[in-house]
């Protein structure tokens, strides 16, 4: 058993076990698209990788959201890029803006004023706009970003080496109804399934709680992100605290509080103004003829320039601008300062501070109970947004402890995991805020004095501004009995200014058409009406939905015991012993659905007047209420009795009777019943309609076409530079030694003459070649140099294959010569095992020695007979011997030794007993010895001809598997 261990350990660059290999796991992955104004940062998570950031095919962490549309070409990110100079027509940038927003929207008109390379065309059926390319080729806001949102999830497939479909998008806080649907749309025809649309801020916060875990405590502390991008601006207040939670306990949990936000404020902005300054200058020098604000590629380089220039001046007082050839082969050099670049943002710079105020306004909060003040985005680097903003908020410092790059895509990428079923994450609850308020506005007649019927406009506001979400609210509607219609808006937005109202687009959101009120009345006319109630609900992506309008109704059920069945009684008998006792009546009620009334008459209403409430079926906040009302009730019966217990006798019996008879009139009392009837539903979107089935299969084809067309361009490139690459590698192999050395010059001269034939038709005809044209080539070359190669690539193999050979026999000689050193009554191998293995090992040196014998008369150029498969064969066969043996000494057990405590007369009678029945044994009756002593066989060895064997299935001898 020694020499077992010895065996084991000193055996070097071979390894006699063999691990299964796992199997490879479904695709689980998940991502998140952090998506800016310019630039897009993805992340994913993946078994083995938490929360990375994916890297682009340039290897850099953030990718520019530019997109060019050649006639037969689409380019992403830093390909795109480049072509904004050479063609700015059909690069296309800064599209979100022009989502969910009509023509007329002011934020489109300055699109176009500022981007006037671009021609925009208005949608007669939707009244968006379209990306006109050519007469017959357009594209919608949604379409380009859902090409954009496909090429991120190309990224995060090629990164997470498996298919990728859920994820998580940040949208801009303040993005509306028509806004965050636009990018569902995008999100749906680029294939993606999203799990939720985060808002960036709360995105952020998340990422800077997640990570400060720790630091959270049932102490409220409040947090200040001021997140400036490239072309908005989002101040927020966060607070966090630990909270209790019934499913979770203790957890730790952030709150939006307050949130101010300016449309068009950030690092965009600067370059514009930058630009037209330096649109100017060249215009004053007067060096060309030409306005170079009438040229879109001059005015291109200059926006670049402007960015550029501002990055520097950054961290610099002044640098030189400098393009050459901007316009009419002119070069353009000028110096720029710092406080000339501040001096044509004042404007720009004023508005720093009031997003800071809106928040601390709706927040109803003040800048002492702030904590601390957090940059984000990269337009807070500009040292004078710095200083505004540090004067603004009135701290010593400003906080810059968070990657303002990738704090949203971390965050963004931590939700997707939580939400997905496919990974377990550390709770943290997240209680996000709507932005802008929601009503339900709705006309009825009221009968005034004088029997005079007027019409009544009645407002109901559904969620509040910053109210939490997601949340489920009812509408009850009490005074209603046919169908009629009812709108669904915005609230009051007096916080926004009168350009942002202008930009926010229609306060309308939809009109919902309710069919079936009145047959459900005249069909319930019995039955006493408990209102129309509408379901909505806000969710995790701050979209709102109506779910449902249900008309309830109840009735009183008479009771009638005598007319129960035998049966009925029995069941109703056997449920009230395990304590069940349902009625009859509680038993139809459950099949309809368990709508719970709320209460008829809200704070400061009537009772007939329409009230909103929490969804009781899924607000925990309701049924909290009726527990503590319930909780309330019990200690006021708990008073009541010991009230009683104080009383005299007198008293007993006078509350005694008064039991009675309220325990009597409680079973007099009748039972109700409700009955809920679903009411039709037509909905109408007033502020952007959604595509239609029809237009949505048309431009989801129409992506698809343009994807399938870069597949196929990109086949034919890799076949186009596989053929190529093959040429050129084997014209340089045909010099090297180790193939001249197997070849004759006569093949040489063939495979050189085809090669040269190959790259004259790649250069001649190649750019007209098909894909398989271009496949069928590479093919025939191969084949030509197959013979070739698989002499050299045998030769490479034969040194290391056959020193683990010699290896492998010399310590299987040496493993048998220990094993039958081993003592007759300690021997745990038979003599068959030992010879099976001595004949192994014998047969496998002959095989060696008469194939290397062989294969030595043989020319170079000849064709091998030595065999690196045949060498794995026969390690595979050895090793397997090898492993047998081993697993069954390593399971065998020790033989118990008897104890020498006989006397010497037992000692003398045993030995004359042996020696008269002493036998000597055939070779037959040694070989059924062994076997009776062998011990047995463990689940290891009794598998082992279930294990794979290396080699392939030409191995010939079953056994455990081995690998080389």
């Amino acid at each position: 058993i020694a020499a077992v261990h010895v065996f084991l350990n000193e055996r070097p660059g071979y390894n006699l076990c063999l691990r299964p290999l796992e199997a490879p796991s479904s695709s689980v992955a998940v991502m998140s698209i952090d998506l800016g104004s310019e630039w897009m940062k993805v992340a994913i998570v993946k078994p083995g990788v938490p929360m990375e950031i994916v890297l682009n095919k340039e290897s850099r962490r953030k990718t520019p959201v530019v997109i060019a549309l050649k006639e037969n070409e689409r380019l992403f990110g830093d390909n795109a890029l480049g072509m904004a100079v050479k063609n700015p027509k059909v690069t296309f940038r800064y599209f979100q803006d022009l989502l969910g927003k009509k023509a007329d929207n002011p934020q489109v008109q300055a699109f176009m004023t500022r981007f006037p390379e671009y021609e925009l065309v208005e949608d007669k059926q939707r009244g968006t706009v379209l990306f006109k390319l050519s007469d017959e080729s357009f594209y919608s806001p949604e379409e380009l970003l859902g090409m954009m949102l496909n090429y991120s999830r190309s990224l995060s497939e090629e990164f997470a080496e498996q298919p990728v479909k859920d994820v998580v998008i940040t949208v801009p806080a303040f993005f509306n109804q028509a806004e965050r649907r636009a990018v569902l749309r995008s999100a749906q025809l680029a294939g993606l399934k999203v799990l939720q649309l985060i808002n960036d801020n709360t995105a952020v916060a998340l990422n800077y709680g997640v990570f400060r875990r720790k630091d959270i405590n049932a102490t409220a502390q409040s947090i200040m992100f001021y997140d400036m991008g490239s072309r908005s601006t989002v101040c927020t207040i966060v607070t966090y605290q630990t909270v209790k939670t019934k499913d979770s306990g203790t957890q730790p949990q952030l709150q939006i509080r307050g949130v101010g936000f300016d449309r068009t404020l950030g690092g965009l902005e600067i370059d514009l103004r930058l630009r037209e300054h330096l649109a100017k200058l060249f215009n004053g020098q007067k060096k060309s003829k030409k306005d170079v604000r009438e040229n879109p590629r001059a005015m291109a380089k200059l926006l670049k320039e402007a960015n550029r220039v501002k990055t520097i001046l950054s961290a610099n007082n002044d640098h030189m601008a400098q393009i050459e050839g901007l316009l009419d082969d002119i070069d353009f050099r000028v110096k720029v300062t710092r406080q000339e670049l501040e001096a044509l943002c004042a404007d720009v710079f004023a508005r720093v501070s009031p997003p800071v105020q809106q928040a601390l306004s709706s927040a109803e909060m003040n800048l002492d109970e702030i904590d601390q003040v957090i940059l984000v985005g990269g337009a807070t680097r500009v040292p004078k947004v710095q200083e505004i903003l540090l004067k603004a908020v009135g701290k010593e410092e400003l906080g810059k402890n968070i990657n303002a790059d990738e704090a949203a895509a971390m965050g963004a990428v931590y939700q997707a995991a939580a939400l997905s079923k496919a990974f377990k994450v550390k709770p943290f609850i997240v209680r996000d805020a709507a932005v802008f308020p929601i009503q339900v506005e709705f006309t009825r007649e009221v009968e005034e004095e004088n029997n005079i019927k007027s019409l009544k406009h009645n407002r109901r506001i559904l969620f509040q501004r910053l109210a939490p979400y997601p949340q489920r609210k009812v509408i009850t509607f009490n005074r209603y009995n046919d169908d009629f219609d009812f709108h669904i808006n915005y609230g009051d937005l007096g916080f926004l200014g009168p350009e942002d109202l202008q930009v926010f687009g229609s306060l309308n959101l939809t009109t919902v058409k309710l069919k079936g009120v009145g047959d459900s009345f005249q069909k319930r006319s019995d039955y006493e009406s408990k209102g129309i109630k509408a379901h909505f609900n806000m969710d995790e992506s701050g979209l709102l939905s109506l779910d449902r309008v249900e008309a309830v109704f109840e009735t009183v059920v008479e009771e009638k015991p005598e007319q129960e069945s035998t049966l009925t009684k029995l069941g109703n008998t056997i449920s009230s012993l395990f304590g069940g006792g349902s009625t009859t009546q509680e038993t139809q009620e459950n099949t309809t659905d368990n709508v719970q009334e709320e209460d008829e008459v809200p704070n400061g209403a009537t009772k007939e007047e329409d009230h909103v409430s929490n969804d009781p079926s899924s607000e925990k906040q309701d049924k909290e209420k009726e527990n503590k009302e319930g909780e309330k009730g019990t200690k006021e019966e708990e008073k009541a009795e010991s009230q009683e217990a104080k009383e005299g006798e007198a008293g007993k019996e006078s509350e005694s009777g008064k039991a009675a008879e309220e325990e009597s009139k409680k079973t007099d009392a009748p039972k109700k019943q409700k009955v809920v009837d679903e009411i039709e539903v037509e909905q109408t979107l007033n502020d952007i309609p959604d595509l239609l089935g029809d237009d949505m299969k048309k431009s989801t084809k129409k992506l698809q076409d343009l994807t399938d067309r870069d597949l196929k361009k990109h086949e034919r490139e890799k076949a186009a530079n596989s053929l190529e690459a093959f040429i050129f590698e084997t014209q340089d192999k045909l010099s090297q030694d180790e193939f001249r050395k197997v070849s004759t010059g006569e093949e040489r001269a063939e495979i050189s003459s085809k090669l040269s034939e190959a790259s004259n038709w790649l250069e001649d005809e190649g750019f007209a070649a098909t894909t398989k044209d271009l496949k069928d080539k590479l093919s025939e070359l191969r084949k030509l140099c197959k013979a070739l190669f698989f002499k050299v690539e045998e030769r490479r193999k034969w040194p290391d294959r056959l020193s683990a050979l010699d290896s492998l026999l010399n310590h299987s000689t040496i493993f048998l010569k220990s094993a039958r050193m081993i003592p007759g009554d300690d021997q745990i191998f038979t003599d068959v095992e030992l010879s099976t293995l001595e004949k192994l090992i014998n047969d496998t040196w002959i095989w060696k020695n008469e194939t290397l014998a062989e294969q030595a008369k043989l020319r170079p150029t000849e064709k091998p007979v030595l065999l690196s498969k045949d060498i794995e064969m026969k390690l595979g066969a050895l090793d397997r011997e090898i492993q047998y043996l081993l697993n069954k000494a390593k399971f065998a057990k020790p033989k118990s030794k008897k104890k020498n405590n006989t006397t010497k007369s037992e000692t003398s009678n045993k030995n004359a007993t042996e020696n008269e029945e002493k036998v000597i044994p055939t070779e037959q009756s040694k070989e059924e010895e062994n076997k009776e002593s062998e011990p047995v066989k463990e689940p290891p060895v009794e598998e082992k001809t279930d294990l794979p064997e290396l080699g392939g299935s030409e191995a010939g001898n079953p056994g455990h598997a081995g690998e080389f």
